[in-house]
């Protein structure tokens, strides 16, 4: 169950794998490969808006660059089963998430939130922004009216998420922050100081560059890639849709008192 307050470093690492957002997290290994070989085969659902080339075309060196950042296991010959996430390193990744936030903070910027998992992430997005704008950031509003091929794409609770057939919407692609981007681009506003998002939220605002952090599972490798690269600043690991959104509060708690804003 959800640690009350804000648990401490060691707490929240219990936590991650009681609940697995990290450690034995419900990803099989068969899924993780699969979407690793899909993105050297340049499948661009898998490239989350970014523009990845040919620079990893090798399956194996994604797998390398997801042990290394997420903790999936490296072996290449262990193919089906329990696979992982390093909750060590979530941790980690959310110390370095917490020093961007509280430089947003400190430079009262102009900050937009997204999510391509509202059903797991929406909370922990929403409790941000209300954070960063408590503490004098500016919660970008997007330009309303816009669309993709998937839905449209509006904001709820300050976060812009996807919306289809009166449902917020599951989605990788990138085109929905091409859309916010583009218009505000269109309209002579300013872009974002900063992103904080997930999938192709994340990872097309980093690739059209702005300064963009993230979330992502160990079955979604790009936003790893293109930390690993500079694209985008920071992807924090873990499992971005368990049993309950509730699980995620001790994680948001920690964050926020981390980046000074709790």
């Amino acid at each position: 169950m959800p640690i009350p307050g804000t648990p401490s470093r060691a707490e929240l690492v219990g936590h991650l794998v009681r609940t697995r957002i990290a450690g034995d997290v419900a990803t099989p290994r068969e899924n993780n490969l699969s979407h690793y070989r899909k993105l050297a085969n340049a499948d661009r659902h898998y490239w989350f808006g970014l523009e990845l080339g040919d620079r990893w075309s090798d399956e194996q060196d994604v797998l390398a660059v997801m042990a290394e950042r997420a903790g999936v296991n490296d072996d290449p010959e262990y193919r089906y089963g329990q696979d992982t996430i390093d909750p060590e390193l979530t941790v980690a990744a959310l110390d370095r998430l917490a020093g961007r936030l509280r430089k947003a903070a400190d430079g009262q910027q102009r900050v937009l939130l997204a999510t391509g998992h509202p059903g797991g992430l929406l909370d922990v997005h929403r409790a941000t922004a209300a954070a960063l704008r408590a503490a004098g950031c500016e919660i970008v509003v997007i330009p309303e009216g816009l669309t993709t091929e998937e839905g449209y794409v509006m904001q709820f609770a300050d976060v812009a998420v996807l919306e289809h057939g009166a449902t917020l919407w599951h989605t990788h692609s990138g085109e929905p922050m091409k859309a916010i981007l583009t218009a505000m681009e269109r309209e002579g506003r300013p872009l974002p100081d900063l992103v904080v998002a997930d999938h192709g939220w994340a990872g097309y605002a980093g690739q059209h560059g702005v300064d963009s952090v993230g979330y992502a599972d160990s079955n979604d490798p790009a936003l790893f890639l293109a930390e690993a690269e500079g694209t985008v600043q920071v992807t924090v690991p873990l499992d971005d849709h368990v049993v309950s959104p509730r699980h995620y509060d001790p994680m948001t708690a920690y964050l926020l008192a981390e980046a000074g804003l709790s």
